[in-house]
């Protein structure tokens, strides 16, 4: 088959020829109609993430596709041969599958039926962005009524959270450029603020003198670029990005969720989601792409993330991660009522993108007119 690889360590990409690959149980190949790039692609075609995980080579680039189902691995019960699909490549080591050519072998965990409505070049850019918008606006949870601001909304993420919000009958304040103003409204978007003239939070507050209910955050890392301002009291943020402080929360009585990408843990049966544990796992990362550390935790876990200001020890199995399931608040020096209130402003979630995702993301029938992403044609 045909593919865009990287042959070896430190190599270039490269479009050659390659095996197919072969199914396996729980896993679903599919003949690749279309294929979307993401941000993370440039990364793992840079090796940016070699030192973050093992890489096994030939490396196939490429994370989103929608096709047609060729073969399924014993246990796959949604999809069948000849469906038309979408789905996603997991960011699980070791990296080596991808979905730019001929034809990927994808989880069956990250595997849906392509909606007879949508054409291929389409769906291959929903589950990335799509399961990403629609998870972490479960995490902020606005209702009907409410007004959101959408900050970073331009890109293809956010392009899918104005839709989504604008189908719960939210009323939506998007960030973005003149150039992107009608193309925003046009998703659903009520107003479009416009970041590159001022500041954000004075508009917003312009407009709405009370503050937004909520924040979906998709730009910005550091306090002073996330619009916490624009909130009224009492308001919640969900980010994919940075995390405001835990004094800028206390001040306006914010809560706020990070939303975190980890692989799906699968049933035996390949169907559905494993319930998480409810204890907190901490394990230390390596750099991420842009030079920013961030910790993992278990889906529920309401907890203050740690900022340790050395990397672990590799025989220390508390500092390494193996082991150990105590709260970071645990060595909080504050007192139990300061650390309870703490963890009440703060937590942070896990998101995968699977098929559950990718049904939220287009159960509500939006047009995802892509939106920030590149997208290659296969047929």
């Amino acid at each position: 088959m045909r593919a865009v690889h990287v042959p070896a360590a430190d190599a270039q990409p490269e479009l050659g020829d390659l095996p197919i690959p072969q199914v396996t149980a729980g896993t679903v190949l599919v003949r690749v109609k279309a294929a979307a790039l993401n941000p993370i692609d440039n990364a793992i075609a840079a090796g940016m993430l070699a030192a973050m995980m093992p890489h096994q080579y030939p490396l196939v680039l490429g994370r989103d596709a929608a096709g047609v189902v060729e073969a399924v691995g014993a246990g796959v019960e949604h999809v069948a041969v000849g469906d038309e699909v979408l789905g996603h490549v997991l960011l699980a080591p070791p990296l080596q599958a991808g979905t730019l050519a001929d034809y990927a072998l994808l989880p069956a965990a990250a595997v849906t039926p392509k909606p007879e409505g949508l054409d291929f070049v389409t769906a291959a850019a929903i589950p990335l962005a799509g399961a990403a918008a629609a998870q972490t606006i479960a995490a902020a949870d606005p209702q009907p009524g409410h007004t959101v601001l959408v900050n970073g909304a331009t890109g293809g993420v956010g392009s899918f959270a104005v839709q989504l919000l604008a189908a719960r009958g939210v009323t939506v304040i998007a960030t973005g450029s003149p150039e992107d103003a009608d193309r925003l409204r046009g998703l659903g978007a009520s107003v479009v603020v416009d970041h590159t003239t001022g500041s954000v939070v004075d508009q917003v507050r312009e407009l709405y003198p009370d503050g937004a209910d909520a924040l979906i955050n998709l730009a910005g890392f550091s306090a002073a670029e996330i619009p916490t301002g624009a909130l009224r009291n009492g308001g919640r943020i969900a980010t994919l990005t940075g995390a405001p402080d835990e004094d800028t929360l206390a001040a306006a009585d914010l809560s706020s969720t990070q939303v975190r990408a980890a692989p799906p843990a699968t049933s035996s049966r390949h169907s559905r989601p494993k319930p998480q544990p409810a204890t907190c796992r901490s394990r230390w990362p390596p750099p991420s792409p842009c030079g920013r550390r961030s910790t993992a935790w278990a889906p529920g876990c309401r907890s203050r993330p740690r900022q340790d200001p050395d990397p672990p020890s590799t025989t220390d199995p508390v500092r390494s991660g193996a082991g150990h399931h105590a709260s970071p608040l645990d060595r909080s020096p504050k007192a139990p009522h300061e650390a309870h209130a703490l963890a009440q402003r703060r937590r942070s979630v896990m998101w995968s993108p699977t098929r559950r995702a990718f049904a939220i993301a287009v159960r509500d029938g939006f047009t995802a007119p892509m939106l920030g992403k590149k997208l290659v044609s296969t047929t």
